[in-house]
């Protein structure tokens, strides 16, 4: 089974772009973790992270039709600043059914009022916010646990 780690834009400067807000953990620090809290569910990762809405939509796509088949669990989803913009990445999740936990390692409700709407929110299956990067492997288990126990199916 696969599972789809999928980063909106700026999150490829983590660890140098606002440690104050973000920490000093890199995008691959975020990788490795989401593979080593993966792989012991048996779970295979595709990591991606691109600056570009379209680039995220084929991926939400892609993976939508894999859940379909019964080949992967998810996706956990920062959306990044596309969080609060997107209507577009909204209805990718939307018309594909695709499983998504939103996950930001910021609180965003303590940020920018801007921040506090999410596109993303209502439908997703679940929001991590304030975490930290280990928001991501609770997101991880989230899935996994919802996929062996066909929750929502």
């Amino acid at each position: 089974m696969k599972i789809l780690i999928l980063n909106g834009p700026n999150l490829n400067l983590l660890g140098t772009r606002e440690p104050e807000q973000y920490g000093h953990t890199s995008l691959a620090d975020v990788e490795a973790l989401c593979r080593a809290t993966a792989t012991p569910l048996g779970l295979e990762v595709h990591f991606v992270q691109s600056n570009h809405e379209g680039e995220l939509i084929d991926q939400i796509h892609a993976y939508g039709l894999l859940c379909q088949q019964g080949k992967a669990v998810g996706a956990v989803f920062n959306p990044g600043a596309f969080t609060h913009t997107s209507v577009a990445l909204h209805d990718a999740i939307k018309g594909t059914g695709l499983p998504v936990i939103e996950t930001h390692i910021s609180n965003v409700f303590a940020r920018e009022a801007f921040r506090h709407h999410s596109y993303v929110s209502p439908v997703a299956v679940g929001v991590m916010a304030g975490l930290g990067i280990q928001g991501y492997a609770l997101a991880i288990q989230a899935l996994a646990h919802r996929a062996s126990h066909k929750v929502g199916a």
